[in-house]
Order: C-alpha cells, then sequence, then structure tokens
C-alpha cells in the first residue's frame, strides 16, 4: 500500500507520526481542503509528467495550474502529464495520493514557487485519505527537491491564510 511506502519513508525525518488520515476523501484539492480545514490555495498538489526516461514530479500551491510556456523554458520539453496507469507504474503512488515522497530515484522532484506564500501545506502521502503538514524548507527536505521553479500561472493573486 502507497501509504506504507510513504510511512515507512518518512521515518527517516521521524516525522511518520504526523501524516493524518481521515475518513473522507482527500484525493482532489478541494476535499483535501475540506479534510485539513484550510483554502484550497495550501494544498501542495503533485502533478506527474513525462521525461525521456522517467518522470518528473512538480509540487504546486491548490490553485496553481501549470503554464505551458514556463514548462518548456525550464524542462525543455512540452508538459505531457502520465496517463493514469503510468501514474501509478512511475511514482508508486496512485491519483488522488500522488505525492514527492517514497518514489523511485529516477523520478526528479521540483517544488513550484506557488507554494512558498504559505507559512506551511499540505500535500498528500501516497493515499486518497491522507496528508501532512509541512513548512515549505521542510517540504523541500523531505521531498529531495531539486530545486524551486517558477512554471505556474493563475496563483498570483493575493491569497491569505489560514
Amino acid at each position: 500500500m502507497s501509504i506504507e511506502i510513504v510511512r515507512d519513508y518518512l521515518k527517516q525525518f521521524q516525522a511518520e507520526d504526523r501524516i493524518m488520515e481521515f475518513d473522507v476523501s482527500s484525493a482532489t484539492v478541494e476535499l483535501a481542503a475540506e479534510a485539513v480545514h484550510c483554502i484550497p490555495a495550501r494544498i501542495a498538489k503533485t502533478l506527474s509528467f513525462y521525461t525521456d526516461d522517467s518522470c518528473l514530479l512538480v509540487v504546486a500551491a491548490g490553485d496553481a495550474k501549470i503554464d505551458n510556456s514556463k514548462f518548456k523554458h525550464t524542462f525543455g520539453r512540452k508538459a505531457k502529464m502520465l496517463t493514469a496507469e503510468d501514474v501509478t507504474a512511475m511514482t508508486s503512488h496512485a491519483i488522488g495520493g500522488v505525492c514527492p515522497f517514497g518514489v523511485p530515484d529516477t523520478v526528479a522532484v521540483y517544488l513550484d514557487k506557488s507554494l512558498q506564500r504559505f507559512d506551511t501545506v499540505f500535500p498528500a502521502c501516497g493515499s486518497s485519505n491522507s496528508a501532512i503538514e509541512l513548512d515549505c524548507d521542510t517540504l523541500f527536505r523531505y521531498a529531495r527537491a531539486r530545486e524551486w521553479v517558477d512554471v505556474c500561472k493563475g496563483w498570483q493573486e493575493e491569497t491569505t491564510q489560514p
């Protein structure tokens, strides 16, 4: 089970007990926001894209959308999302629970700067009813992200927390 992969992965950071599991689905940004009681923008959604020999993940704010021209400029390729079948095979996580934790070493993880406006965000933890609350620096470290990127649009309007 994918959440167990994430739980085992987060043990190295002593963070496995911080995973929240819900009685309701958190498989979409809206459902996750309801489950953790926050605005949708604070949900750290993980988007998966093909590369030549594997895939890359972009973790972005819940209100952000991929900007195709920024993506191509940053990664040198068109943004082509993984098929549903390839998501599980290539990331070890099913749609609705895809996250940057416990993914194969061949998967490159990037964080979009749309997340940086929040004190904390909520990425999934490998299942369609889980999340963890992390600040952006901790998310970067736990995800073993390669770098912060600017590949999204639609989030620049002022957003207030909670």
